[in-house]
């Protein structure tokens, strides 16, 4: 008599949607999605953030937090309502500055979306809010940023003077970035010097070179082939100003100081990475903080199949994004995974050198941006549900090999 398989276990472990739905929505639809057609399924749902939109909130709820609510400066000059996070983890207070809630791209109007303009001052603005509250340690969550100007905004709001060669302050965004003359750090708030500032970032991005991040992301924040050069040189000018105005007051003695321009991390969120990095912040792979505590990797080992979601698949996701580290870590424990995406681009087949091993699109009919948007769990489940029953079909097959052994999804 063949035996019953058992119920299968299925770990959700997708990222949020960009500008749509948080992680914890994305991790609902598809397990809605699941439902459909294993209705007993065991749902293992693990909604990650990559240090961009969610973060503050996710890291809150997970450590029994709470969020704080402000008025800052938004990334165009406008104030605009944001938070922070207080964890409720023992020890040093630590607050989570989500930089995306204060500086993210989608606080960019459309027709505002010129990261030679745009500024981290907000980014400043938070940090200062969360050591007014208490906080000893400062996370800072890169991702999703809507800038470019190398956390200069983020230095000015924290009390530096940056200045031309007439000693005029700085204009905000980094756009001006190639008249920077002089920072002069006196005026950084002391209680920094206390702090155990850290930077949560994705270690591929880097601020200056070939893969820097004005040419990088830059286009995807609005800017033509002229602006990306104007940024890049920018952020060539900025790194050594900070190197020789900033970086020596906070490197303590007998450090190598860290190459601004090509350390890993520099180039998080338009640069915010070095600019926090000068003024003594360490900048760390984001996975080693924002997983921690988790356990990601037993939960995915116990799983039958790992499925995973972004809102794009495409050439960048292999450099450091939540279905690359979710593939990677599966693989390791043997276990298959399915990506879905809002779209596919270009590169998404270096997905499958990482541990994907099937991926796909959860658009069934071209439709326009707000559309897709608007209805994007619906369509998550329904992609997830499609991909359940291709599944299911395959282990029916699968008595066909003689090395058969029935599988869970196989019921």
């Amino acid at each position: 008599m063949t035996p019953r398989p058992r119920t299968p276990r299925i770990a959700i472990a997708p990222s949020g949607f960009k500008e749509s739905l948080s992680a914890a929505r994305v991790a609902e639809a598809i397990a809605a999605g699941v439902r459909r057609v294993v209705p007993d399924a065991e749902l293992d749902l693990i909604p990650l953030v990559d240090g961009g939109e969610g973060t503050a909130e996710a890291l809150a709820l997970a450590s029994g937090g709470r969020l704080v609510r402000a008025t800052a400066t938004g990334p165009v000059g406008d104030p605009v309502p944001t938070h922070f996070a207080l964890l409720g983890d023992p020890g040093a207070l630590t607050a989570v500055v989500e930089m995306a809630a204060v500086a993210g791209l989608s606080l960019v109007p459309p027709d505002r979306r010129h990261p030679g303009a745009t500024t981290t001052y907000g980014v400043g603005e938070l940090i200062r809010a969360a050591l007014d509250a208490g906080a000893r340690r400062v996370l800072v969550g890169c991702g999703d940023s809507g800038t470019s100007d190398g956390g200069a905004g983020a230095l000015q709001a924290l009390g530096a003077r940056l200045t031309d060669r007439h000693g005029r302050e700085l204009r905000p965004g980094g756009g001006a970035l190639h008249e920077l003359e002089h920072i002069d750090p006196a005026g950084l708030d002391p209680r920094l010097a206390r702090t155990e500032l850290l930077v949560a970032c994705n270690p591929y991005n880097v601020l200056c070179g070939k893969r820097g991040v004005a040419r990088v992301f830059g286009p995807q924040k609005g800017a033509t082939p002229a602006e990306v050069e104007l940024l890049s040189a920018g952020l060539e000018r900025l790194a050594a100003v900070l190197a020789l105005d900033v970086a020596p007051a906070f490197t303590p003695p007998g450090r190598e100081p860290l190459d601004l321009r090509t350390a890993p991390g520099t180039g998080a969120s338009g640069g915010l990475g070095a600019g926090l990095a000068a003024a003594g912040a360490r900048l760390l792979p984001r996975y080693d903080v924002l997983l921690d505590g988790l356990d990601l990797d037993a939960r995915l080992a116990r799983a039958d199949v790992v499925i995973t979601a972004e809102g794009a698949l495409d050439h960048q996701t292999v450099r450091g994004k939540i279905p690359a580290e979710v593939a990677r870590r599966a693989r390791d424990a043997g276990v298959p995974v399915l990506a879905l995406a809002g779209t596919i681009g270009p590169g998404a087949q270096d997905v499958r050198e990482v541990g994907v091993d099937a991926y796909s699109a959860i658009l069934p009919a071209p439709m326009t941006l707000v559309e897709a948007i608007g209805r994007s769990g619906e369509l998550l489940a329904d992609a997830t549900e499609r991909a359940m029953r291709i599944m299911a079909l395959g282990t029916r097959l699968a008595p066909l090999h003689p090395a058969h052994r029935p599988h869970p999804l196989a019921a």
